[in-house]
């Protein structure tokens, strides 16, 4: 009998991930207080905010790494709220933590076939030329542990291990942390680039004006409440996101 259950319903491809009155807790502390939250599909999303606000547990809890206290999460019209992790992988949702957390002793390409034990064996080797297409540098360095990677070429493992996964909807945490302005930019060129090729993308990232210029949609998030919601070019003209976030 198999350990790992497969989805009950199958998603439908015309909507994405969304959540209604999220709320979670750390211990008795409430840290996400009746969240809404969209990701249609073909869409990129960010949530941006202050250090503290709570963003990288609305990650978690969407892809039920962090338990839910109350609200509900869909994907594809499919509740998903009482889902393991495991369960959350198969049916489509792949994280890539803030601080890449590859696996150091591994090699790059083992941390890619890792990325992919959801998936037809008869994929893998498609899904590794994939990857090496969109991250050139991974292939040079694929018969090397992860660990002596640089920073740059750790987050580019981290992401094309998820992608690995053939996500429903890939989940980007902080993805341009601690690195240096020409690897940001080719972070975001490769974002870039999985929108144009219609992923669905929830994006969190210290990064303000580079998310919100990228993004089709954007929430701003304080102490664990969504506090605005618009376009990228809306929020970038709004003036409290101007002052608080962007530096003008």
């Amino acid at each position: 009998m198999s350990v790992h259950p497969k989805p009950a319903a199958a998603p439908s491809p015309g909507t994405g991930l969304a959540a209604r009155g999220l709320v979670a807790h750390h211990g008795r502390v409430e840290v996400l207080h009746g969240l809404d939250l969209d990701v249609p599909a073909g869409a990129l999303v960010a949530l941006v905010g202050a250090n503290g606000a709570g963003k990288t547990t609305l990650l978690r809890t969407l892809s039920g790494v962090h338990p839910a206290t109350r609200g509900s999460i869909t994907l594809a019209g499919v509740p998903i709220e009482g889902r393991s992790s495991a369960w959350r992988v198969r049916a489509g949702i792949c994280q890539v933590p803030e601080g890449r957390q590859v696996f150091g002793p591994m090699t790059v390409e083992d941390n890619l076939r890792l990325g992919a034990f959801t998936q037809d064996a008869a994929w893998v080797e498609d899904g590794m030329a994939e990857m090496y297409a969109l991250f050139p540098v991974l292939r040079d360095k694929a018969r090397l542990a992860a660990g002596m990677l640089s920073g740059g070429q750790q987050q580019m493992l981290a992401m094309a291990r998820a992608l690995m996964g053939r996500p429903r909807v890939l989940l980007l945490d902080e993805p341009s942390m601690g690195l240096a302005p020409l690897i940001v930019e080719e972070i975001f060129d490769v974002i870039s680039r999985l929108r144009a090729g219609g992923r669905t993308i929830l994006l969190v990232e210290q990064n303000a004006h580079a998310a919100l210029s990228l993004c089709d949609r954007a929430y701003v998030m304080e102490t664990g409440r969504i506090v605005l919601s618009g376009t990228g070019p809306e929020l970038l003209a709004d003036p409290q996101v101007q002052q608080a976030y962007l530096g003008m």
